[in-house]
């Protein structure tokens, strides 16, 4: 993986208190922690052992609406559904429609409110428990800002300014969002008693998170636990982006994944001659990126590196691979969608 995606992961170590995973001594047998796809934690030891105790607790993982979902959210989902499936857990998934709206990320709250149901749908189809799981959109779920209004009073403007570096030409919603964003997350704890939340985030998320654990001290609550994501890189090996076009979405056609897997960043030889001699690159080749993180186990994974490197895999077969994984999971993921009902939905969604 590209060091530089990690700036931000370590800035949040070096500057701002978080703990590398690598100093904990037990981790979940899942994925996501045993390859290192989750680089630091606030406190994810005590939701932890207070999880392996039987405790109450909760996942609380938010969606942006002002899209659809796509492979950088596979570590996150993974990670949720592991927990939820393996002890039972609900997760708690606010999907943002408010905030979209006011940072101007879509043009008017109906847009917000349609992507919104569209990411729920998704949510559902991707393997979220629609009894475990509760989808809250703000629009639908209005209850929320009492939640907010009441810990709004647990903060200053001093400190989002300084947070966020808010300017006085900045909308008034943006400098609310912090307190919204807050009651998301204390949420379960609020309402349903469940003391141990853990939230897992990307690092450019943090700065929500360290508002939402000042306020949880202050209004009497436990502070919830954190996990920060590492960044995936894009197909070209440079941070995801949607100006890029470098990511993968789960709607994504067969025709559409063929093009974008093969102007992926390789890591082959120039010829097959000169690879069969001196072998690939994998930590340059995204599609051996994708594979052996996100999809293939580790005995598959290994061998596939080995492969690659001694030449006998070449940069072309090693996208074939690629392509032919993703229009399977993609493909699964859409019939799934196609499927889901207006009654599944329901049971997941918060209403008031």
């Amino acid at each position: 993986m590209d060091k530089a995606l990690l700036v931000d992961n370590e800035k949040l170590v070096t500057k701002f208190g978080a703990k590398r995973m690598s100093t904990l001594k037990q981790l979940p047998d899942c994925y996501t922690f045993q390859k290192g796809l989750i680089y630091s934690h606030r406190d994810f030891d005590t939701f932890y052992a207070a999880l392996k105790r039987g405790e109450k607790c909760a996942i609380v993982s938010g969606v942006n609406a002002s899209g659809t979902l796509h492979i950088g959210h596979k570590v996150v989902f993974d990670t949720n559904l592991f927990f939820q499936k393996e002890f039972g857990i609900p997760v708690f998934i606010p999907i943002s429609d408010d905030e979209s709206y006011v940072s101007g990320k879509v043009e008017s709250q109906e847009e917000a409110l349609k992507y919104s149901i569209e990411l729920a749908k998704e949510l559902i189809a991707y393997g979220f428990d629609p009894k475990k799981t509760f989808i809250i959109i703000d629009q639908i779920y209005t209850p929320i800002y009492n939640l907010a209004i009441k810990l709004s009073r647990r903060i200053t403007m001093s400190e989002i300014i300084s947070t966020y570096g808010y300017k006085k030409d900045d909308n008034p919603g943006l400098y609310f969002y912090p307190a919204v964003q807050a009651a998301h997350v204390l949420f379960p704890q609020a309402l349903h008693g469940i003391k141990h939340v853990l939230v897992p985030i990307g690092p450019d998320e943090d700065a929500h998170l360290r508002i939402a654990r000042d306020i949880a001290g202050r209004a009497g609550y436990v502070k919830p636990s954190v996990l920060h994501l590492r960044f995936l890189p894009g197909l070209d090996g440079k941070k995801m982006s949607k100006s890029r076009n470098n990511g993968i979405y789960f709607r994504d056609t067969a025709e559409i994944l063929k093009k974008k897997v093969n102007k992926a960043l390789s890591g082959g030889r120039k010829t097959v001659e000169e690879h069969r001699k001196k072998g690939g690159d994998p930590n340059k080749d995204m599609a051996c990126f994708y594979l052996t993180n996100l999809f293939l186990d580790d005995n598959d994974s290994k061998a596939l590196i080995r492969d690659y490197k001694k030449g006998t895999l070449l940069s072309g077969e090693m996208k074939k691979n690629f392509y032919n994984v993703l229009v399977d999971f993609c493909g699964t993921f859409q019939k799934k969608l196609s499927k889901i009902t207006r009654a599944q939905l329901d049971k997941a969604l918060l209403k008031p």
